[in-house]
């Protein structure tokens, strides 16, 4: 997915599956960052390597305003920062013991982060709620050229933000328009696993020919 086509902000969540003191592994074009938020709502993106042992992060747990690592439980906080050593609780961590962060925003449902300094705010995308989010086995390429795509799916207008993780696995974080209806959000939510299908279908048969 051409970064640039998105403001240089990539859409790696949406609001709704990340509540307070969880954290889950944030697909990108570059990896996997861990993308945790905080007891009191502070949203955070960190590399996905405890700086320690290089167990991934996401794998861990929040505590407070905190994320630890599973393996040896060092804390880091939202700049990435190591705060606590259980092994040795009175030491103060070394600014060096820091796990790199990424900034992200939140507009209207969806989480974004910037993996270089990002020219302008992410962006609004009004007119449209966010409904799900959904994983095809598939070349981003093959869906679209850029990094989203407005297309209709049992008959309401859906926005697609998509993000090519590998030539074999795509996100697709779909965006419903915002007057849509509850009966009108399932309706969607099935088509798009039809649209899903559609698409594996289709790398696929690229793969065959």
């Amino acid at each position: 997915m051409p970064v640039e086509t998105l403001r240089d902000w990539i859409p790696v969540a949406l609001s709704a599956n990340l509540p307070p003191a969880t954290v889950t592994p944030a697909h990108t074009p570059s990896g996997i960052l861990a993308l945790w938020r905080s007891a009191s709502g502070k949203l955070t993106a960190l590399a996905d390597r405890c700086p320690h042992r290089g167990m991934r992060l996401s794998y861990g747990f929040v505590r407070g305003e905190a994320l630890s690592c599973i393996y040896h439980g060092w804390s880091y906080g939202q700049t990435g920062q190591c705060l606590r050593i259980p092994a040795h609780p009175e030491l103060t961590p070394p600014g060096a013991i820091k796990a790199a962060s990424h900034v992200t925003e939140e507009r209207n449902g969806v989480i974004w982060v910037a993996l270089d300094e990002p020219k302008a705010a992410a962006p609004e995308l009004e007119g449209f709620k966010p409904l799900r989010s959904i994983t095809l086995n598939v070349d981003a390429k093959l869906i679209t050229a850029t990094g989203e795509a407005r297309i209709q799916l049992a008959g309401v207008d859906v926005l697609l933000l998509i993000v090519g993780i590998s030539d074999s696995e795509t996100v697709a974080h779909v965006l419903i328009d915002a007057a849509a209806s509850e009966v009108d959000c399932i309706a969607v939510s099935r088509a798009a696993e039809g649209w899903r299908r559609e698409c594996e279908q289709l790398g696929l048969k690229e793969l065959a020919s």
